[in-house]
């Protein structure tokens, strides 16, 4: 496969059809009729097994790291695995892949090429622009640009994909899921009854437009102290696992409230990567292992 060098750009000559500046030869993509009719349909993403998505609804309720976590938790079990954050404002793969200032390359046919650590593939909005600079778009902008990176990057033959969701019930979940087939979706919350009612309106946002319900995670379930071993629900007990059971969710596990989480997905060095012989990193990995028997992976 050759690899050609970058030469696009998302700061100069942006047009609304092609905001990442890729370049473009021969004739466009042909569409499927019910696309140019304006009608959603769902594909596959090309050259990939299994696609699943991490949702929240609410932001702060650590998706993204929990997302992390999963990715690299398939990579453990031995599954070709790829990330792909959908968050154009506000991305963080990068950061928690330790990846900030990486740049992708271009394919032979012109496609974004992954960026790999951990022995995990990744795509992010993040590596096409500056670590430090907004991405200060209107709607059609955002949403061309999230059309190229799920329908332009040459994942190159994944077992799965985790798709990073932005917080939230709008336009980038409802694209995605109108889009792609999905083989499961996992929603995050954590205990407290303010980040679950946002949490139930993304499990009733997956059952509108027909995506499948793996479970629900519940982040930082209890705190340890690492002084005197007692544990404290800091966020409230149970929160996320009376909301399964109300509304016929799978629960899918519990993460707890560790300080080492934090500081290793800050390091770009995440808990299944850091302390792989963890009880946390364990937690993560007996997720992983429950949703790739769910997907048939």
């Amino acid at each position: 496969m050759s690899i050609k060098p970058r030469l696009f750009s998302t700061i100069q000559c942006l047009r609304h059809e092609n905001p990442l500046g890729l370049p473009r030869s021969g004739a466009p993509p042909q569409l499927p009729r019910r696309m140019q009719r304006g009608l959603p349909t769902k594909r596959p993403l090309p050259s990939v097994r299994k696609t699943i998505a991490v949702s929240s609804a609410k932001g702060g309720v650590g998706k993204s790291t929990i997302a992390v976590n999963l990715a690299l938790a398939f990579a453990r079990l031995g599954h070709r695995t790829g990330i792909l954050d959908t968050d154009i404002f506000g991305p963080s793969i990068p950061t928690l892949l330790s990846l900030n200032g990486q740049e992708p390359r271009l394919s032979g046919n012109n496609q974004l090429l992954p960026i790999v650590n951990y022995g995990v593939k990744s795509m992010s909005m993040g590596y096409l622009v500056g670590e430090d600079k907004p991405v200060v778009w209107r709607g059609l902008m955002v949403m061309k640009a999230l059309q190229q990176l799920l329908w332009e990057v040459e994942w190159g033959g994944l077992d799965i994909l985790v798709m990073d969701f932005p917080p939230g019930t709008g336009d980038t979940q409802l694209t995605i899921t109108q889009q792609v087939v999905l083989d499961g979706a996992i929603v995050v919350s954590t205990p407290q009854d303010i980040a679950l009612r946002d949490a139930v309106k993304g499990v009733e946002m997956m059952r509108k437009v027909d995506v499948p319900l793996l479970g629900m995670v519940q982040n930082m379930s209890v705190f340890i102290c690492p002084k005197c071993n007692q544990s404290t629900h800091i966020f409230g007990s149970e929160g996320v696992a009376h909301a399964c059971s109300k509304h016929d969710v799978p629960f899918l596990g519990d993460i707890p409230l560790h300080a080492s989480i934090c500081d290793d997905a800050d390091g770009g060095k995440p808990t299944v990567v850091a302390e792989p012989a963890s009880g946390r990193a364990q937690a993560f990995m007996a997720i992983a292992e429950r949703i790739a028997k769910d997907v048939k992976l």
